[in-house]
């Protein structure tokens, strides 16, 4: 087997050292059949998201995306070069915001930026992290912030090393 095809693509916690800052490469545009989606999955019946005519109406005059699906798409923007195959666990997000309101045919970009690590007093082959993840629209606008706090593996360490 080809171990290169094994190793993860994140990043371990000795990588993730406070005042990193990751741009994201992946982006994506989000489509009025997203939000459609994610909203009626979600069982969401807030009009804004869903109907036209209603959304006209408000200030914005044109449907909302979802803020959780603009929520949902930061984190997963950041997957690739932070977490994948790296990550133990999400231990919570707090300071959630959406500054800027997204609109259908937005391409969105994240950013994470590492703020604090440190190594776990309960588990030696991990550490705690945490980033400020922002998802930037094409016009160069912050529309979506959050803190993530994140239990990460250790160079070195596999997921389920550690004996219970």
């Amino acid at each position: 087997m080809n171990e290169d095809l094994n190793r993860p693509q994140g990043r371990y916690f000795e990588e993730l050292t406070p005042g990193t800052v990751i741009r994201h490469r992946v982006t994506r545009t989000l489509t009025e059949a997203d939000n459609v989606l994610f909203t009626t999955l979600t069982m969401n019946p807030q009009p804004l998201h869903l109907d036209h005519e209603y959304a006209a109406q408000s200030e914005f005059g044109q449907p909302l995306v979802n803020s959780l699906l603009t929520l949902s798409l930061l984190v997963g923007l950041s997957v690739h070069e932070l977490t994948l195959g790296t990550l133990v666990a999400n231990l919570g997000m707090t300071d959630v915001v959406f500054p800027k309101p997204v609109f259908h045919g937005d391409t969105i970009h994240a950013e994470s930026e590492v703020l604090e690590a440190r190594e776990s007093k309960s588990r030696p082959n991990q550490g705690l992290v945490t980033v400020e993840h922002r998802a930037i629209n094409g016009r160069g606008e912050v529309v979506a912030q959050c803190k993530r706090t994140m239990l990460m593996q250790k160079r070195g360490e596999r997921l389920g090393s550690l004996e219970p």
